[in-house]
């Protein structure tokens, strides 16, 4: 069972790695920051297509690789 949980572990820090990696930029970073593009960086803007996919599948992994986490660290040890 230990086995098994570390093994998911690793597999969903790897989905969860390429997710992120995958997405695409919300900003113009520290250089539009700077010079006006707050405006956009908090602004609300809505993922659509394969970005929406990506997001969810980065929630989806985070809470997992948590529940993994909590379960390797308290309830197996």
């Amino acid at each position: 069972m230990e086995a098994l949980v570390h093994v998911l572990l690793v597999i969903d820090a790897i989905i969860m790695i390429v997710f992120v990696l995958l997405q695409s930029g919300k900003s113009e970073g520290l250089s539009g920051a700077i010079s006006g593009g707050a405006e956009q960086l908090f602004g609300k803007q809505k993922a659509r297509g394969a970005d929406l996919f990506l997001h969810r599948g980065t929630i989806v992994t985070g809470i997992l690789f948590f529940v993994l986490a909590f379960l390797s660290a308290y309830i197996l040890q």
